[in-house]
């Protein structure tokens, strides 16, 4: 049933996207650190009828960013919360595409810079704490429906979780999905995944620290309606248990060309496998590779990155014919469709 509303939803996303999207607003928002959790930094997109000057939002020499009014009022009625994580190494801005896309049809968007695993906060002690990514957004959510200028605009029983890479594994902790610490090293011992395995130490998965309770803990928050991976690492630890007693609606997006890592069956296609069938919806995107969930990259970027940094111009690469503009459109495409049904 899930499949058949899905298809009939991307149809009519596919049209809504001919038509005139509206104006969007942003704002930054800082939670102070408290023994609940640490200080987070975040921005919020949603729509907005005001007609302020709108500038690029999450724009620097090498990404586009989208154009945004600072400060905006919210759009009249109540509207539904996605809130976003990054990768490993990434920040709030890399999925600032999809966050424009989701606003524009409506939603109210929240991303976090995830401290320990983002661009400018590299701290090992803050990045061997993977269970503190979901809880980050646990505490934004928390911070939004307490927000005084926020909290009416938001559809609180309509909340879903989208994630990339790392934020893959954050959004399916996030919607109840539990890790197993041994199971991964076993799992690494037999079957190596270049990256996520090389991984382990860094990020804390090999359960023999004093975190392993923490890791292994309940991470979920039953508010979530819906989640979406979009080609998530460190998937092969959740516990097929834990997976198959999902509930929440999934979307599972998987890249098709390998960059040599992160190969798609290893990871979102075991998340996949492992989901109850009647509730999610695997999809692989042929000429998609890892980075192209990233925002759109100048002309130039590539060289102009690997430059600077070699090895990583890959961010700007994508793996066929159609330019990332198109990939994110049926990226975009097909979450809109999920959402119109997850969280009706």
């Amino acid at each position: 049933m899930l499949k058949t509303l899905f298809l009939a939803a991307t149809l009519l996303a596919v049209a809504a996207t001919s038509c005139n999207a509206g104006a969007l607003g942003v704002r930054d928002i800082r939670i102070a650190g408290s023994p609940e959790g640490r200080a987070l930094f975040a921005v919020v997109w949603y729509p907005t009828s005001d007609t302020g000057k709108a500038a690029p939002v999450a724009e620097n020499p090498a990404f586009l960013g989208i154009p945004a009014i600072r400060d905006a009022g919210i759009g009249a009625g109540t509207h539904p919360l996605v809130v976003l994580s990054h990768g490993y190494g990434g920040s709030w801005r890399n999925l600032s595409w999809l966050a424009g896309e989701l606003a524009a049809r409506g939603y109210i968007v929240a991303a976090p810079d995830h401290p320990g695993t983002t661009t400018f906060d590299r701290s090992a002690a803050e990045a061997a704490k993977p269970w503190e990514r979901p809880r980050d957004l646990s505490r934004l959510i928390d911070a939004l429906l307490e927000d005084g200028d926020i909290a009416d605009r938001i559809a609180a029983d309509r909340i879903a979780v989208i994630g990339h890479s790392l934020g893959g594994w954050t959004a399916a902790a996030l919607a109840g999905a539990r890790f197993d610490a041994e199971r991964f090293t076993a799992d690494c011992t037999m079957n190596t995944s270049p990256r996520a395995c090389s991984l382990t130490a860094e990020l804390g998965l090999d359960g023999t620290g004093a975190g392993r309770q923490k890791l292994e803990g309940e991470l979920g928050d039953p508010r979530i309606g819906a989640f979406v991976s979009l080609d998530l690492g460190l998937a092969r630890g959740f516990s097929p248990e834990s997976l198959a007693a999902l509930r929440v609606p999934a979307l599972v997006i998987a890249a098709g060309t390998d960059i040599g890592d992160m190969p798609a069956e290893r990871e979102s296609g075991y998340l996949a496998r492992a989901l109850p069938a009647a509730s999610s919806t695997y999809v692989v995107i042929p000429d998609a590779m890892h980075f192209s969930f990233l925002q759109v990259c100048k002309p130039g970027a590539a060289e102009r990155i690997e430059a600077e940094t070699p090895g990583d111009g890959i961010v700007c690469k994508d793996g066929g014919i159609r330019g990332r503009a198109a990939i994110h459109r049926e990226v975009a495409d097909r979450i809109l469709a999920f959402l119109a049904v997850s969280l009706p």
